[in-house]
Order: C-alpha cells, then structure tokens, then sequence
C-alpha cells in the first residue's frame, strides 16, 4: 500500500495538536470523583436531626448506615434508601443464599461461560473453563479474592443458570425484608438493574454474619489454593479489606466484610464490627478510596462511643408491681407458684449513652407472633427506634411437697424469677372497678325489688275501693220470693 508522505505528516501533526489540548482523563476523572466526594459531605445526615441525638459525622458515601445487627436499631443514617450500585459487595448474598444449598465438599464445575462472560481485567483467580473447585474453596475465592469466575460458577451450581439464581438473590433479599434490592448477577459488576441501598445492605450482611463459617470466611485475610485433581495452579489470595488485613488497627473486634468496586458504583464497603455487647454492621455506598475505610472507622467510633445496650428487665420500673408476692400461690400443696407474667430477661436496647432510661417512650403492642409472649413493648426516643421487650408467661414453677409417702415421680424444680420484674397489672385498679360493678348490680336489685313492691301494694289497694257488683238476677231475686 503506498502511503503519502505529507498528507501522513500533516494527519500526525494536526492529531498531535488536537490530543495536546486535550486533558489528561484519568486526571481529570479523578479530580470530577474528589470533588463528588467532598459536595456529598454536604448531604443531610437524617440521624442527626434527631433531638439530642448523637451527631454523627460528615462524610463523603453518597449512602451510609451504622445498624446493630441483633436489634435493628439504626445509629447512623445517610441516604439510607438511596438506590446505589453495590459492586462485589454483592458477593455476601451469593454466598449466604448458596451455602443453604450446596454442602462444603461438593464440586463446583466452571463452565466456558461462567470464566469467560465476567470480561477481561475484571476480579478473578484464573480458574480455567473445565476447572473445578470444593464449594469451600468457591466461599473463599468469592469472599476473599472477590473472583467473579467463581461467583458465576456458584450460581450455575445451584441455580441451574445464572439468571435464576440472581431471581433466587433477590427472592431471598426480599425475604430479609430488603424492599430496594433486584440483583441481575452473582458477582456485582455494573447492571442498571442490578442495585441496593445501604439499610437493604445492611440487612443482608447481618443475616451472613449471624451464620458461623460464613464470617470465619468474610474474616479471612488470605487463602491457599493447593493443587489438585480438578484445579492444578498454586497460590494464595489476600483480603484487601483494610480492616481485615491488618493495614488498619482498630480496639474493637472485627467479625469480617467485603469490599467493591466499579467505575459506576466507585468504592463500596461492608464491615462488621463488635464490642461492649454491640454487633454493628457499616455500609458505605459511593465514596472514594481510601475515604471508604477512614468513614467506616469513623463511624464505629461513633457508635461505640456514643452508645450502649441496656437490658430491659434490669431497668423497667414503669411496667412492675412492687409486691410479687401478689403473682404467688404461696407454699400451698402445689409448691411455691412461679409469677404469672414477667419481662423477658434476654431482651435489651440500644440508647444513647447520655440518655437516661425514665426519658424513653414505650408502646404496647398484644400482636405478638411468640408462643410464649402475650405483648410486646416498644422503645423509642424522640421516634428514634431502640429495640424491643417482649411480656411473657413465666416458666411454671413446679416443686415437691412434703407428703408422708413419697411421690412415685419427682418433678423438677425451677428457680422463680427476680420479683422486681413482675409485670404491670395495676391490683388496685382490679379492685375498685369489681366494686364499682358489684355496687351498681346491688344498687339495680334493690331498684328493681322497691319497684316491684311498690306496684303490688297499689294493686291491692285498688282492689279494696272497687264496688262489689251484683248480677241482674241478684238484684231481681227478690220479686219472685
């Protein structure tokens, strides 16, 4: 092919030029991202508006929450209903949905598609078409070296393909009680349908860590893959969840997490986190490396600082009697009853460390789906929710008595409950309304008997005055004598 020598130099030059004025894109993308960042400092933190709330601080996600995972309590909340893009952070509910399906020594195969439809330069381990790994060794290169290969060799494995099991993703989100949520794939890489929202997010992550080889694995800072029959390579995968890994030092116990990313989603990140009793899950959607890590650690310190659990039946005085005794049998041939109502003594809140326990509202609610609860109490603070209380039926307390003979059986004996968490019925309220209605009813006999008497002796004396009439042929007896 013969090519002209000055047009060729002129459409270089004029190329050159053109490129020359041009700004660096990498450069300016990253200064456009920064300055995302810093104007979403500026958003409204929906938990600060709380009264005499805990302020908590301002930072660059577009979406964050600080949930305690065993009573859902929110502590911190930003644009937590916001529908964002969670990148890999999709990967915790691969994983908790396929391990109610797969055992840990099943064979995960990988087929052309699930290796090779996740795109070049994307997360993974190399796993080759043909290959195969124990689901085990699929929980780990999911979790801690987010391979997307694997996530789709997962949902082939127990979803048949991998469209259905993003249904059977977003069936279990809703079932969790995620209302936000519609997963498109396994893996997380970026769908226009395939989003969530930090509260969604947070509830699926407290649903994984609640499942014990789960978090073992969502806390791993690195796995070994040996060679075997099925998989042929060497090599260990670390966590580069800075949490996890070490990078960052923190004086509370971290249970695990996962990290995301995706030019659409930028930096996304769950974290679990525990300390003082408080099991607190950190989402943060959209924010830029490495703020993603500073704003989690921020918001731990947050909550941990500023707030508490507080057992319920320790601190309830509002729906107590102050004489048990009242609850009681006594020591009669049954044995010492057991109280007939009580708070349930594993319930507790969480509260602001500088409020006090008199200060919260508490609503009663008899819709309880407990066998054993009748109500249930719920706190809140200026409409902040704390948790909840549940009133029970006490355990029975059954016991001996001393007979001459022997029961042919013993029965077992149960220890009776702290008497200063009897429950709230009011006796003197009982009392005073059974004599009101004892009181009306005699009151209406004794109407009733007056009014009866008094219409009898009237009809009596009307029939004294009436004239005694004789027959016409009484008065005309006479003239025939």
């Amino acid at each position: 092919m013969h090519f002209n020598r000055k047009k060729l130099t002129a459409f270089l030059i004029v190329h050159i030029l053109i490129f020359s004025f041009i700004p660096f894109p990498v450069r300016a993308t990253f200064e456009q991202n920064q300055e995302a960042a810093e104007a979403r400092k500026l958003l409204p933190i929906e938990s600060n508006l709380i009264e005499n709330w805990p302020a908590g601080p301002a930072i660059g996600a577009a979406g964050a929450i600080l949930y305690e995972a065993n009573t859902g309590v929110i502590l911190y909340e930003k644009n937590i209903h916001e529908i964002q893009y969670p990148a890999s952070t999709t990967k915790i509910m691969t994983c908790l949905l396929a391990v109610d399906h797969a055992n840990l020594n099943d064979m995960i195969p990988f087929s052309y598609n699930a290796v090779h439809s996740i795109g070049r330069g994307t997360s993974n381990i190399g796993i080759d078409a043909g290959e195969s790994l124990t689901f085990e060794q699929a929980l780990y290169g999911a979790m801690v070296a987010s391979a997307n290969e694997v996530c789709n060799g997962i949902a082939e494995y127990v979803g048949g393909d991998m469209e259905t099991f993003a249904q059977m993703m977003t069936e279990k989100a809703h079932e969790l009680g995620c209302q936000n949520t519609n997963f498109t794939n396994a893996h997380g890489l970026f769908d226009e349908d395939h989003y969530t929202t930090a509260y969604d997010l947070a509830l699926i992550a407290a649903a994984y860590f609640k499942h014990e080889m789960l978090a073992k694995i969502g806390n791993t800072v690195s796995y070994h893959f040996t060679p075997t029959d099925t998989q042929p390579d060497d090599f260990v995968v670390r966590n580069k969840h800075r949490l996890i890994n070490g990078e960052i030092q923190t004086n509370y116990n971290i249970l695990g997490g996962k990290t995301g990313y995706t030019n659409a989603s930028r930096q996304t990140l769950v974290t679990a986190a525990e300390k003082d009793g408080m099991r607190l899950i950190c989402v943060i959607l959209k924010e830029e490396t490495p703020e993603q890590f500073n704003d989690t650690v921020k918001l731990f310190d947050y909550g941990f600082s500023n707030f508490q659990i507080v057992n319920v039946a320790d601190h309830e005085k509002r729906y107590t009697i102050e004489n048990a005794s009242f609850f009681r049998t006594g020591n009669d041939i049954f044995g010492d009853s057991s109280p007939l109502l009580s708070l349930n003594r594993d319930d507790y809140l969480v509260m602001p460390r500088t409020t006090d326990f008199s200060s919260l509202d508490a609503d009663i609610t008899y819709n309880n789906e407990r066998s054993s609860a009748i109500a249930e109490i719920i706190y809140s603070y200026n409409g902040a929710y704390l948790g909840t209380a549940t009133i029970d039926f006490a355990s029975e307390n059954r016991s001996t008595y001393d007979f001459d003979h022997q029961m042919p059986f013993e029965v077992a004996e149960e220890p009776i409950q702290d008497e200063e968490n009897i429950i709230f019925i009011n006796v003197k309220q009982v009392i005073f309304i059974i004599i009101i209605v004892a009181s009306l009813a005699i009151l209406f006999f004794i109407f009733r008997s007056a009014m009866k008497r008094y219409h009898f002796t009237r009809r009596r004396k009307r029939r004294r005055r009436k004239p005694v009439r004789k027959s016409k042929r009484d008065r005309f007896k006479g003239y025939y004598l």
